[in-house]
Formats: C-alpha cells, sequence, structure tokens
C-alpha cells in the first residue's frame, strides 16, 4: 500500500453491475453505476473533493478556512469528509424537507448544520440564498456546488471515463436525475463526444419543473414530492439542458416502489432517488434502436433515509 494515502484518494472507481431480477426480459441490458459505494456513500462526494481541489489550487482556501453549501446532505457529507482530512471547518444549509439521518450524520462528521424552510429560488430563506448571504458575512468559502464548473469537470473527466470503459465502449443510454445538473451535464458530455448515437435522458419526479425545462411539452409543474436531492423549480447554473435527449417523469410512488425492489432483489443499498432513476432506465430499456446497453446512475445510500416514511413502511412487517 502506498504511503500517504487517505479516504480521499478511494473516491470513485465505483462499480458498474448488470440488473438480473429488475430488468429481466427488456430489450436492452440496464448497467447499474454504484455511486453509493463512494467512501461518503454517495456520488456527491466527487464534487466536493474536486471543488475543493480547484479551490486550494486557485489560492482560494486559507489554512482551517471554514467551508459553507446549501446542500441536500449528501454533498456536505463529501465536503466533511474533505474538511476532516484537509483541516478545514464545514457550515451546512439545508432545508427543512431533508431527513434526519443526513442531519445526524453531517453533525456526527462536525459540520454545523442551518435549517431553513423549503423556500422558492426567489426566496431569501431559500437555502442557497442563505448560504450565499452567510458566506458573505462571514467571509466564508461559498463551495457553490449549483454553479462550481469544478462540478460538471470532474464528471466529465472520471464519471464519464469510468462507465465507458466499465461499459466496453457501448453504451446506448445514460439515466440520471438532476440536483446540480453537473452528473448528467459532463457524463452527457464526455459520452457524445465519443458515442454520438447515445442518449442522455433525464428521470424527474412528478413535481419538479425540470422535466417541462428541458422539454417544453412536458406539464410545468412546479409541486411538492418526497424525493430527495433532485428535481426543481429552475435549471441550475451549471446544467446544461440541451445535452439531454429525452425525459421521464417518476412519481413518488413510483420511486420508492422501485427503491424496494433494488433493495430486496437485487442487493442494492440506495435511496429514493436510485428508484427514480431505475424507473426512468427500465422505461428506456424497452426501446429496440439503442446501440448498447442502458446506464443508470445510483446516486446515494440507503442510510440516510432511515427516518423517513417511506423508509418505515419498508421495515413494518406487513412490507
Amino acid at each position: 500500500m502506498k504511503a500517504g494515502l487517505s479516504i480521499l484518494d478511494h473516491i470513485g472507481r465505483t462499480p458498474m453491475v448488470p440488473l438480473g431480477r429488475v430488468a429481466v426480459g427488456l430489450a436492452a441490458p440496464v448497467l447499474a453505476k454504484c455511486e453509493h459505494l463512494n467512501p461518503g456513500g454517495s456520488v456527491k462526494d466527487r464534487i466536493a473533493l474536486a471543488i475543493v481541489n480547484d479551490a486550494e489550487e486557485r489560492g482560494l482556501l486559507a489554512p482551517a478556512a471554514t467551508l459553507i453549501e446549501a446542500t441536500a446532505g449528501n454533498t456536505g457529507v463529501g465536503l466533511a469528509l474533505v474538511a476532516a482530512i484537509r483541516g478545514y471547518s464545514l457550515v451546512c444549509v439545508m432545508p427543512e424537507k431533508m431527513s434526519h439521518d443526513k442531519r445526524a450524520a453531517l453533525t456526527a462528521l462536525g459540520a454545523r448544520i442551518v435549517i431553513t424552510p423549503n423556500a422558492p429560488p426567489q426566496d431569501p430563506n431559500n437555502f442557497q440564498n442563505v448560504a450565499r448571504r452567510l458566506a458573505g458575512q462571514n467571509g466564508w468559502f461559498l463551495t457553490d456546488q449549483f454553479a462550481n464548473p469544478a462540478n460538471v469537470r470532474v464528471h466529465q473527466q472520471t464519471t464519464g471515463p469510468e462507465i465507458l470503459e466499465q461499459s466496453g465502449g457501448r453504451v446506448g443510454a445514460f439515466v440520471a436525475g438532476v440536483g446540480t445538473g453537473g452528473t448528467i451535464t459532463g457524463v452527457g458530455r464526455y459520452l457524445k463526444a465519443r458515442l454520438p448515437r447515445v442518449r442522455i435522458v433525464l428521470a424527474d419526479p412528478v413535481g419538479s419543473r425540470l422535466a417541462h425545462l428541458v422539454s417544453p411539452g412536458q406539464p410545468d409543474l412546479d409541486a411538492a414530492y418526497q424525493v430527495e436531492g433532485i428535481g426543481g423549480s429552475i435549471a441550475p447554473a451549471i446544467f446544461d439542458v440541451t445535452v439531454v435527449d429525452a425525459v421521464e417523469r417518476v412519481t413518488d410512488e413510483e420511486s420508492f416502489a422501485m427503491t424496494k425492489r433494488l433493495l430486496r432483489e437485487e442487493g442494492l443499498l440506495v435511496g429514493g432517488t436510485s428508484g427514480t432513476a431505475m424507473v426512468a432506465a427500465l422505461r428506456v430499456s424497452r426501446r429496440t434502436d439503442l446501440d448498447g446497453p442502458v446506464v443508470v446512475l445510483l446516486a446515494d445510500s440507503w442510510d440516510r433515509y432511515y427516518s423517513q416514511p417511506w423508509m418505515r413502511d419498508l421495515t413494518s412487517s406487513e412490507s
């Protein structure tokens, strides 16, 4: 083992596995990119490390600086790992919708948590606006995942190449949800530059407006939904909507039912957004014109949702 390695050196290079029982009988095979197996339990580990590395390289971070981020929880956990290794402090601003499990995990990792109302983007109390305001008032470094180009870049440089290599150079479609848009933008750009026929598909929860913003023929619906960390009222700054070829809208009920199947039929210990993405991927895999397998991104682990009603339903004796 090389001297000097830390847990941060084990971010990325996650496995990609074929789906068996859930995807049986479909026209195209389905491969799951298991980002929930990153050290911090989500795909956001990649951007947390990339954003801090970029800031350090540009001389923007003083020793023992305080980082602040508006997060649904996963980017916060990734940043907490980086902060622990690099000696920074961390403040996480979260909407009240997010699970108590995420709050507990971040607190255990030493982060300070600020909870905001579930306010729309234009409201001063929206979590992104609060994080931006606190950063300015206190001189903290805003990691700014929703607008930071390092987010897209790390997926273009790592996640995309991993997928192409692990799929043997053939991908018919790539399916993912959008939180910041960094994953689908970076992976989509990488794959499209090498596979002209690949389809990039957005999996969006019913209630999110992103489906309409990408494909105006979709309903313009802005309503509450239970799935955490994806969707939204406006397109994030780094989300390149032109990279997306198609949209699949998925209800909470479909998402959580599929998450249960992934847990019990595939042994994939994932959260609700993975159910959203998988429902969309199975629809896409029924197409007969794909030039390769459907790759679906499983964004995070189940352990940050134990307290949520949908997870409690899965653990009841009658489920």
